[in-house]
């Protein structure tokens, strides 16, 4: 892939040179304080009129779309989020639904599935909120020193900040938190974001009722590849600070990312199974994303490792482990995902705090590209654990 084989060449990266047609650099196979939030009403004016599902459908409006004012430090990130619900009564079960972190990370990954779910009949009432990264996707986009910590911070603050009942757009009232109301929030993420979240729940900082993790990772596209020793991370330290620099990080970031051709590249070599699923109008729209101000600096932590929540399979393991017999965990692995990351992945089918193993068809967003499937499957695990309660 171009964008690997252009740090090679700047790093001098001789001694794993051999290996860079393996290189996947699209997506992956210090605590801080945070100041009051507010929720203030969308203004935002998006284009719903393309299914984001590779299915040709009807359009996946969601119920309401709002922005979450996440002050930090001398920041003030604008964090887009939508709510989708199916009319239906009884008490109803939250789900979050956060998406794979990546150049082109959006809400949009999970629509079909939350799409999916919602529409179904049975004793479960269901209600999803999909929220975008800092950084990527609807949400603003500031220079700043995005890390694992900060997006786990994130996550955490998300989840006992934004009100699980009504999330009125323009609402100034006070509501309680997702995880205060009869700790009844799911949890379902891709690639990173199932990770991030679960460490948060191994150190207490949220207590989700379970966790579906969809072709969970644990390490960047660099790292995965070319490891961590310390000769790697000054390599990755030049160039994260190369991409974050106004002139030629932006030179790079246009040459390796922020192009169409490399973007139908990366997702019909490793992100989806099925390269005939990758439309031009699909391409346009994840180019779109990358060409927003401050769209290269999540993906430079994220390449380079800085975002990763673990630091080795066997943290990846002992994550997962952590968490056993406190709550019920799903791995949804895929059959064509790159060899590292299903690597990472089939390492979890037989361990412990895992509650379920299945594998279905997709690459690194199965639940993108194949929603209805990959909904099928969370579906029984909701119905296996939750449906005798509902």
């Amino acid at each position: 892939m171009a964008m690997a084989s252009f740090a090679i060449s700047i790093f001098s990266l001789a001694t794993v040179a051999p290996t860079c047609k393996n290189y996947r650099p699209f997506l992956s196979q210090t605590t801080y304080s945070f100041k009051s939030i507010s929720i203030r009403a969308s203004s935002t004016s998006l284009d719903y009129s393309t299914p984001s599902s590779v299915n040709e459908q009807k359009a996946l409006k969601p119920t309401k779309t709002n922005y979450w004012e996440w002050k930090f430090k001398d920041n003030v990130i604008d964090v887009y989020y939508e709510e989708h619900e199916h009319e239906r009564t009884g008490p109803q079960k939250n789900i979050l639904m956060i998406p794979t972190i990546s150049d082109v990370s959006t809400v949009e990954e999970w629509r079909g599935v939350a799409k999916d779910i919602l529409e179904r009949s049975g004793k479960l009432n269901l209600r999803a909120t999909i929220v975008d990264w800092p950084g990527l996707g609807f949400s603003s986009r500031p220079k700043m020193d995005y890390d694992a910590d900060v997006m786990e911070n994130f996550v955490v603050d998300f989840i006992n900040e934004i009100s699980s009942s009504g999330l009125n757009m323009g609402t100034s009232t006070k509501m309680k938190s997702l995880s205060s109301i009869e700790n009844d929030l799911l949890v379902f993420g891709g690639g990173h974001a199932a990770t991030i979240v679960g460490r948060a729940a191994k150190k207490g900082l949220v207590k989700p009722k379970a966790i579906a993790a969809v072709a969970p990772t644990g390490a960047g596209p660099l790292p995965i590849v070319f490891g961590r020793d310390s000769s790697m991370q000054t390599r990755y330290g030049l160039l994260r600070g190369i991409l974050r620099t106004p002139g030629a990080g932006w030179m790079m970031y246009n040459m390796l990312v922020s192009n169409e051709g490399a973007i139908q590249s990366q997702y019909k070599s490793h992100v989806y199974a099925n390269p005939q699923n990758v439309t031009p109008a699909f391409v346009q729209s994840r180019y779109k994303l990358t060409t927003e101000k401050g769209s290269r600096y999540v993906p430079a932590a994220f390449l380079t490792g800085l975002l990763d929540p673990v630091n080795s399979r066997d943290e990846f393991l002992e994550l997962f482990s952590g968490l056993e017999g406190k709550i019920p965990i799903l791995v949804v692995s895929t059959e064509g995902s790159p060899k590292r990351s299903k690597a990472e992945m089939e390492a979890l089918r037989e361990a412990r705090g895992v509650s379920k193993f299945v594998k279905v068809a997709g690459a690194l967003l199965p639940h993108e590209e194949y929603p209805s499937m990959v909904a099928e499957e969370l579906y029984k695990f909701l119905q296996e654990n939750f449906e005798v309660n509902a």
